[in-house]
């Protein structure tokens, strides 16, 4: 833990975006995070009743402020505000935690996460970003840490007791990075509205010259999608589930992505694999399987038109 909460911590901001969240465990992980630290609640239009709902939480936490969208703004610009309150609000902030509205970390996890980035700025590694393991909460499997081996894209699963992970990309929710790196990369790209804004996020903070680490150390559960499948792919794997619209923007994004010089070519090939089994496991297993493969269809063509139009986000 920290040696000096009290002065160190009141450094450290969080923002968690909200769209009709589970509440329990909303409230679950606001309770488990540093009551010096600023927490930034935005909410992407979850309705009345749940806006009266958060702010009543927020009332009975310290250092709890509440940003309400007009309309849902997207997963970065959320952030992006989220980001921009708490540094305005907290001009001794130099740490930013993102959290996902159903992530829940142990107890000291965000402290145990900041004492981690500041051990890796210590030893001259110029961390860009920090990430802990994600369990994910249906399957109990882990997600792992994204690395580049040769020509393959692939994922390592370290024990608790292993060294920091040298890693291509980190899981949006429970990324942690400093006041400098995010003012210096400008925030993440609002168009890209839901999916893969943190595969963007990682490769440009790589391409600026930073590192990402994942810390096996630190665990936190997390949620993929609105339910998880568990398939065997050489090995047990994590296939989340998600709704035909989530996939036009998973398909678009990822195209977009792929037309990109500072995106790896590995990740580039790996990609439109993954793309083309996804298909397939909707289309052999899927009942909604014509809406998805028409979604996915219009991801692709947008992908490739460089279409960013997010007017599909009425339907989320």
């Amino acid at each position: 833990m920290l040696s000096n909460q009290s002065a160190d911590l009141r450094q450290l901001a969080t923002v968690t975006v909200t769209f009709f969240p589970d509440l329990s465990i909303l409230e679950s992980q606001l309770r488990r995070l540093p009551a010096a630290s600023l927490k930034v609640i935005v909410d992407n239009q979850s309705g009345p009743e749940t806006v009266a709902a958060l702010k009543q939480l927020a009332a009975s936490l310290q250092r709890t402020l509440i940003l309400e969208n007009g309309a849902n703004l997207g997963l970065p610009a959320a952030i992006n505000r989220g980001v921009r309150l708490a540094l305005e609000a907290s001009p001794e902030c130099r740490y930013v935690l993102w959290l996902d509205q159903d992530t829940e970390l142990p107890q000291g996890g965000a402290e145990d996460l900041l004492e981690q980035y500041e051990g890796l700025c210590r030893r001259g590694l110029n961390p860009g970003c920090v990430g802990p393991r994600l369990i994910d909460a249906e399957t109990g499997l882990e997600h792992g840490f994204h690395q580049i081996r040769g020509i393959r894209w692939t994922r390592c699963y370290p024990a608790p007791n292993e060294a920091v992970v040298d890693c291509q990309n980190l899981n949006c929710s429970g990324t942690l990075m400093s006041r400098d790196v995010w003012a210096r990369l400008g925030g993440l790209e609002e168009s890209l509205f839901l999916d893969h804004l943190d595969t963007e996020w990682s490769f440009r903070v790589r391409a600026a010259g930073y590192g990402l680490f994942g810390i096996p150390a630190i665990a936190f559960v997390h949620r993929m999608g609105q339910t998880s499948w568990r398939v065997w792919l050489w090995g047990w794997k994590i296939w989340p589930y998600r709704s035909p619209i989530r996939h036009f923007f998973l398909f678009r994004n990822a195209i977009l992505l792929m037309r990109r010089d500072y995106v790896p070519r590995v990740w580039k090939f790996w990609a439109a694999l993954k793309l083309l089994i996804t298909a397939l496991i909707h289309l052999i297993w899927d009942t909604q399987r014509r809406a998805q493969l028409c979604n996915m269809f219009r991801g692709v063509c947008a992908g490739f038109q460089g279409n960013v139009d997010n007017s599909s986000s009425r339907f989320l």
